[in-house]
């Protein structure tokens, strides 16, 4: 005859938890099995993660850029990942950290601002765009403490302004507006170090491209995570750029023109 599981004589009535796993949890933990007893630790799970992103303003609006390498552990996950989106028509997204995670909330992201378009016949202020992410940010952080951690950038072309704005966030969905330039990732830090070196204010397209390119390439130098252009397999860094007139992905012919320029300045 098998041991009678007696309701609990404390806390939520019986049966108003559904879930099984918890009740056997409770009842019996000896008949639970080491899985379901022990709590999940992400970081002892291969889980891809995006590394290095940037942002800058330039004169007439920002670009947003990211290596394209997702690491899980010592191992390259994915040497093309996209890391740099178009939010909507105003504005574009950058993501680092836990990929999925990181993916599901960019599209989720897409869609509320797609859906307040619909609903009101009017768009989001970049202002509100950029408080919205944060709440999802903020609504992420249980998982965030268990290592799926994501920390996106935010620009966009700010139409009542008439200029460019970049937000940067923190695991708990703090929110600051950088007034120049920003990065994130594990490669933030050394692509930051070559943004002070080389970001000046009111640079042109081409010249801002340079910059970001070029940061992402000392970023690649210092960061085993970040992975470096690979001009032999055509893998480039991707690179969205934000104006009065939209948000556009920067064509793939004039990235590698700025990373050829870079190597050679290099050689």
């Amino acid at each position: 005859m098998t041991d009678r599981i007696d309701p609990p004589v404390s806390g939520a009535a019986f049966g108003a938890n559904p879930s099984f796993v918890d009740l056997l949890r409770q009842a019996q933990p000896q008949n639970a099995t080491a899985a379901l007893t022990q709590p999940v630790n992400a970081s002892d799970v291969p889980i891809p993660h995006g590394t290095t992103v940037l942002g800058l303003k330039y004169a007439d609006g920002v670009i947003m850029a990211g290596d394209r390498r997702a690491t899980s552990g010592f191992t390259v996950a994915d040497p093309k990942m996209r890391k740099v989106f178009e939010a909507d028509d105003y504005s574009a997204i950058a993501i680092a950290g836990a990929a999925g995670q990181a993916i599901e909330m960019v599209k989720l992201f897409q869609l509320e601002l797609e859906h307040y378009e619909k609903i009101t016949g009017d768009r989001l202020s970049l202002e509100g765009k950029a408080n919205r992410l944060a709440q999802m940010i903020r609504s992420n952080f249980p998982l965030a403490m268990q290592g799926l951690v994501v920390v996106p950038l935010f620009g966009g072309f700010d139409v009542g302004r008439g200029e460019g704005r970049i937000f940067y966030y923190d695991a708990t969905g703090g929110r600051w507006e950088e007034d120049d330039y920003q990065t994130t990732g594990s490669g933030g830090q050394p692509a930051k170090n070559s943004l002070k070196k080389r970001w000046r204010p009111g640079l042109a397209r081409d010249e801002a491209l340079r910059v970001a390119v070029e940061a992402l390439v000392d970023a690649a130098e210092d960061d085993v995570a970040t992975g470096g252009p690979d001009v032999s397999r055509g893998i480039f860094p991707i690179a969205v750029d934000v104006t009065a007139s939209g948000a556009s992905d920067v064509p793939e012919e004039q990235v590698a023109a700025a990373v050829a320029a870079v190597l050679e300045g290099r050689s």
